[in-house]
């Protein structure tokens, strides 16, 4: 009964044609480096305040949905990731519109977001209660496990050397140490500059490193960019079916670790993306294709993180903590029309959040017209001289990192991070690693020295909870057993 009054809710017009323009307004945001979901959604909320609850929240959830996808289609044509969900597998599409297959990049990451979103927003429909019950039992010890587990995806994820890997990380971790310490609250790395107390904002790192890298590249060398054929669907989905049957438990498995990883407060879908690719590329078949551009690493991914939307959703309906920063805002947007998040709201108003979470799943399952449309409409702006191309291109980085700190001082930054992406990659250093340490390096290092006072020094405290205690394993064997099978072939081979 709550279920079909919850229906009527969405099917409502004024829902359905709020829903329609901020999936029109998150394709257009999300395919825009350096506007990512997070902002598309605290852009909207002066508008929400207009609105009734179910319509504004339904349209909240469909620009969160939309978005996240967007940001796959800049990433695929220009390297240069919308959001910072879709530079795990950024490298493995732009390396597919190389070869002219932008348009299998992309309807497969298309099919696998939307499955992977509609897997989120089941598990989110029906297990809601108990997966956040399992969120909340995360202490200091397993988030520093979870961050280990994620830098060490970072360098799994890379197909380079992983000495090369580990360098890139590193420099990664250096950058988001620049600030306060988050436990102590000491400056360092400031150089008694102001600008530099709050740290360097990920944003205009993430712009810098993909985006500017890339319009330097090709300032220095211009190179002709892939011919991308008219999109129809019976080009764009060419294949897909063949691939969607060989690869659906990868694209499960991605929306499992997904939705997980997405109910785990501040891990959040760019984490989930990146632990996705990992785990795809270690027990792939073809894992000697993955970093060449292949679909194998881009459906797990996708899927990891449009599921963790509807995961990060869990902990923040049901005890008001947000799963990351995009469902922080929509967590006020909560407070903002009466529905206080918490075990309660099931029992005082199920109806309008069971709304909610039907919007959810009707936005990933029309996220296939709408991300066709938008993948068209982006080819025909990408028809343009490659010159002009990336003179927007620019001018949207720059207008991007502005936005996120209204500060000079962000765009400098970007710029500088752009140099710094164009020196790492002409010297082999992967970008990946680097993003990742930026994001891990704050919550490592935080949950490193919480958990060390609670623990009074023994570090064998770190293993003493039985969720801590799992991770822990599963990260250390990550790292020993590589280097186990590695000793052991290499003394086959001399015998």
């Amino acid at each position: 009964m709550v279920a079909f009054d919850a229906l009527k809710l969405v099917f409502e017009p004024q829902t359905l044609i709020v829903m329609i323009c901020c999936a029109i307004y998150g394709l257009t945001v999300g395919a825009i480096p350096g506007f990512t979901a997070t902002m598309a959604v605290a852009l909207l909320v002066p508008v929400t305040y207009f609105m009734d609850p179910v319509p504004a929240l339904a349209g909240v959830v469909t620009l969160a949905a939309m978005a996240i996808f967007a940001g796959d289609i800049p990433g695929a044509l220009l390297r240069m990731p919308g959001t910072p969900a879709s530079a795990a597998y950024a490298d493995e599409s732009y390396q597919m519109s190389q070869r002219g297959e932008a348009e299998t990049a992309l309807g497969m990451g298309l099919v696998a977001s939307a499955m992977g979103g509609i897997f989120g927003a089941l598990v989110l429909i029906l297990a809601a209660p108990a997966l956040a019950e399992i969120a909340l039992k995360f202490s200091s010890f397993e988030y520093f496990w979870l961050a280990c587990l994620g830098l060490v995806a970072a360098i799994a994820a890379t197909d380079a050397h992983p000495a090369k890997g580990a360098i890139a990380l590193f420099i990664g971790l250096s950058i988001g140490m620049v600030g306060l310490d988050p436990v102590m609250g000491q400056q360092r790395f400031t150089f008694d500059n102001t600008y530099l107390i709050g740290g360097l904002g990920f944003i205009p790192v993430l712009i810098g490193l993909f985006a500017v890298s890339e319009a330097l590249r090709y300032g220095l060398s211009p190179i002709k960019r892939p011919d991308i054929l008219p999109m129809k669907a019976s080009t764009m989905f060419r294949g897909i079916w063949g691939h969607l049957r060989r690869l659906k438990w990868s694209i499960g498995r991605g929306a499992g670790i997904g939705t997980i990883v997405g109910a785990i407060p501040g891990a959040g879908a760019d984490i989930a993306a990146y632990i996705s690719y990992a785990v795809a590329r270690k027990f792939s078949p073809n894992r000697k294709e993955f970093g060449t551009g292949t679909v194998d690493g881009i459906a797990p991914a996708t899927s990891a993180n449009n599921a963790a939307v509807g995961g990060a959703l869990i902990p923040a309906t049901v005890f008001g903590i947000p799963g990351d920063s995009l469902t922080a805002v929509i967590i006020g947007v909560l407070y903002m029309k009466g529905l206080n998040p918490g075990p309660t709201v099931f029992i005082m108003q199920p109806t309008l959040l069971y709304a909610i979470f039907m919007a959810f799943l009707i936005a990933n399952i029309i996220m296939i017209p709408f991300g066709f449309g938008a993948i068209a409409l982006f080819r025909k702006i990408l028809a343009a001289p490659p010159g002009v191309v990336m003179s927007l291109v620019v001018l949207a980085c720059i207008v991007g990192a502005f936005a996120v700190e209204n500060t000079t001082f962000a765009v400098l930054v970007m710029l500088g991070a752009g140099l710094l992406g164009f020196y790492m990659e002409e010297n082999n250093l992967p970008l990946a690693p680097a993003i990742l340490g930026v994001v891990l390096g704050p919550i490592l290092e935080s949950t490193f020295l919480t958990s060390l006072a609670k623990a009074q020094g023994n570090y064998l405290e770190f293993f003493s909870r039985p969720l801590a205690g799992s991770l822990g394993a599963i990260t250390i064997s990550l790292i020993i057993l590589p280097l186990i099978w590695k000793a052991v072939s290499a003394k086959r081979m001399t015998t």
